[in-house]
C-alpha cells in the first residue's frame, strides 16, 4: 500500500521528531556542619591553629570561633558537602591525636 498523496503529487505523511525526554530534577546535596567542641583540655592556642590550617580562617575568625566553643560548649567551623566535612572531621581528629589533645570535632547535617 502505498502513503497518501496530496493532489499536487506531494506526501502527506506526517513527520516525528523523536519524543524529547524531559531532565530528572536534581536536588542540591545536603550540607553538613563541621563543629568543633569544647573540652578542659585543649589549648585554644591549638584549636586557633586548627581553625587556621584546616578551615582556613583568618586569625580573627579563629579567634571567634574558639571563643564561641569556649562559652557555648561547641562552634561550627564550616558548613561543607558530606565529603569535605567528612575529611575536615578525620584532618582534625588526626592533628588532634598527633598531638595528644582530647579535642571532638563532629559533623551534624544542616
Amino acid at each position: 500500500m502505498s502513503s497518501p498523496r496530496k493532489r499536487d503529487g506531494g506526501d502527506t505523511s506526517v513527520i516525528t521528531r523523536p519524543a524529547v525526554k524531559s531532565k530528572p530534577m536534581l536536588e542540591k546535596p545536603k550540607l553538613y556542619k563541621v563543629l568543633l567542641h569544647n573540652d578542659n583540655y585543649t589549648p585554644m592556642e591549638f584549636v586557633v591553629l586548627i581553625l587556621q590550617q584546616v578551615f582556613h580562617k583568618t586569625e580573627a575568625e579563629a579567634v571567634a570561633i574558639m571563643l564561641h566553643a569556649h562559652t557555648h560548649d561547641y562552634a561550627v567551623a564550616g558548613i561543607y558537602s558530606f565529603e569535605i566535612a567528612e575529611t575536615k572531621v578525620a584532618e582534625t581528629m588526626a592533628l588532634a591525636d598527633k598531638a595528644q589533645f582530647p579535642l571532638l570535632c563532629t559533623m551534624d547535617p544542616e
